[in-house]
């Protein structure tokens, strides 16, 4: 996205199987951090000079907030960018997959708690609500999706329908397995 007015920011979308599925990871922010507080969200944040590439401010977030080694990450591609509604970010999205178990070290400043969501339950009928918001003055769809108490909205909704798009297509097709 090439929006001067935009900070850029990067997420990491980790993924690892547990007990045969695939899960995806999420995380739910603190009070503590100044934007997006309490919210649900892929471990990330805002790009640093020092990083040299958004796919490197998304590692070194990881690291920073769950204790995610980038040595035991496997990038397996990026996502189209998405701008945030309030905070006046953009982000691009890399999808990887971890290792599971993993010995997760948590940032109690900036991660309240890490939540495993199996990928099989966010493509479930009914998970998902839709319906509109306003980014830069155009209307764009937004999306709700439910795993038990937990509500995904926002801006890490819409890079999980974008990832969601896309899997589902690989499950259709039978080539997403185990």
């Amino acid at each position: 996205m090439s929006d001067t007015r935009r900070k850029p920011s990067a997420v990491l979308i980790p993924l690892y199987l547990k007990n045969g599925k695939y899960h995806i990871l999420f995380i739910q922010r603190t009070g503590n951090v100044s934007v997006h507080k309490y919210q649900i969200s892929f471990p990330g944040g805002r790009y640093e000079a020092k990083d040299g590439t958004l796919q490197e401010t998304a590692l070194r977030e990881a690291e920073e907030e769950i204790g995610l080694k980038r040595k035991d990450v496997r990038i397996l591609g990026e996502l189209d960018d998405i701008a945030t509604s309030g905070s006046h970010y953009v982000i691009s999205p890399f999808v990887a997959e971890i290792p599971y178990p993993y010995d997760f070290k948590i940032d109690h400043f900036e991660t309240q708690e890490i939540i495993e969501v199996p990928l099989d339950d966010l493509m479930q009928a009914g998970c998902r609500e839709e319906g509109t918001t306003t980014v830069d003055e155009a209307v764009i769809p937004t999306y709700f999706y439910h795993y038990g108490k937990t509500v995904i909205w926002g801006a890490t909704a819409r890079i999980l329908k974008q990832f969601l798009d896309i899997s589902g297509t690989f499950y259709r097709c039978g080539n997403l397995e185990p």
